[in-house]
């Protein structure tokens, strides 16, 4: 329901979601609806997020095309805003523009608006120093805003989850499909997120500046789990049995360096850099706990998800193919 027990402080407040059309998104716009919030999507593809129509009260959401790297565009998407959740970022093209000094565009853009909160969403791994351009426009974009907008709050997720995402269902098609998978960086610890409980976080700050303006949060999920024994868990869940190649480092880097330009390619050369010390909290910021939020591990959802990549669905008579 739009109007659901939500965090009341955003009760009919006027929140504007940037680069809200994505898989973050669209899950935290119906955080937001449950909240009672109206809710402008302002994004370079509205009509992404088009499917949180029904979950919305008449005049409750409004779309709005905006490229935020465009001034005017990025004004009149701000107009009349009462709070601000930023998700403007990219693995390629104008990093920059987008999450670095376009960040901090942003957080001025919604305090000439007249906005009281201000969250945006970076990425754990930001590093100012990193010869990574996405990693280092994250770490630029956090300082931009914060500078921009002091009581600004910046969220730091892990690899994010859902029923609908990107990540786990791509594992997920590669072992439904083939008996033998190389795993790239096997060893790699990753923390990964219920996209649920992400969207609970920003809300939570979005609707307590006070409490949690200022601050840097790491949000990450309950478990920790290398690659390998994610890959192992995702066809456990499909009842398959599978035999997984941890491939070397060397021969990863090489694979996706040679391959990680092709369209659909499983792995780009900055993604193979960023996955390779792994995806974790780091211990040296708050957390979930302090934002109220309890993550759900991974392993509470993966066997139902995954009753669709399994051997005739629901009616497979073999529990392991």
């Amino acid at each position: 329901m739009a109007s659901g027990t939500g965090n009341d402080r955003l009760r009919d407040r006027l929140v504007v979601l940037v680069g809200g059309s994505g898989f973050f998104g669209r899950h935290l716009a119906q955080e937001l609806l449950r909240c009672g919030a109206r809710l402008r999507i302002a994004s370079r593809h509205p009509e992404r997020a088009f499917a949180i129509r029904p979950l919305a009260n008449l005049g409750q959401v409004q779309f709005q095309l905006c490229d935020v790297l465009q001034p005017r565009m990025l004004t009149e998407a701000m107009a009349g805003a009462e709070a601000v959740i930023n998700l403007a970022g990219a693995f390629t093209g104008d990093l920059d523009g987008l999450q670095g000094k376009g960040a901090g565009r942003i957080a001025t853009a919604a305090l000439a608006a007249g906005a009281s909160s201000f969250v945006h969403v970076s990425a754990i791994g930001a590093d100012p120093a990193s010869d990574i351009a996405y990693a280092r426009t994250k770490a630029e974009g956090e300082a931009a805003v914060l500078a921009a907008f002091a009581r600004a709050t910046v969220l730091r997720p892990s690899i994010l989850f859902g029923a609908d995402d990107n990540f786990i269902n791509l594992f997920a098609r590669l072992i439904a499909t083939f008996p033998v998978l190389p795993v790239f960086a096997p060893g790699a610890r990753l923390q990964p997120l219920f996209i649920d409980d992400a969207a609970q976080a920003a809300v939570a700050a979005l609707g307590d500046p006070r409490a949690h303006g200022g601050r840097i949060h790491e949000i990450a999920g309950p478990e920790v789990l290398t690659m390998l024994e994610l890959n192992a868990a995702i066809a456990a869940a499909q009842h398959r049995r599978r035999s997984f190649v941890p491939l070397p480092d060397a021969l990863s880097a090489a694979i996706a360096a040679g391959t990680g330009w092709l369209p659909g390619a499983p792995l780009t050369r900055a993604q193979w850099k960023l996955l390779q010390p792994g995806n974790c909290a780091s211990g040296q910021y708050p957390g979930l706990a302090e934002l109220g939020v309890a993550p759900r591990p991974l392993g509470l959802f993966l066997d139902r998800w995954m009753l669709r990549y399994r051997r005739h669905g629901r009616f497979g008579a073999k529990a392991f193919a």
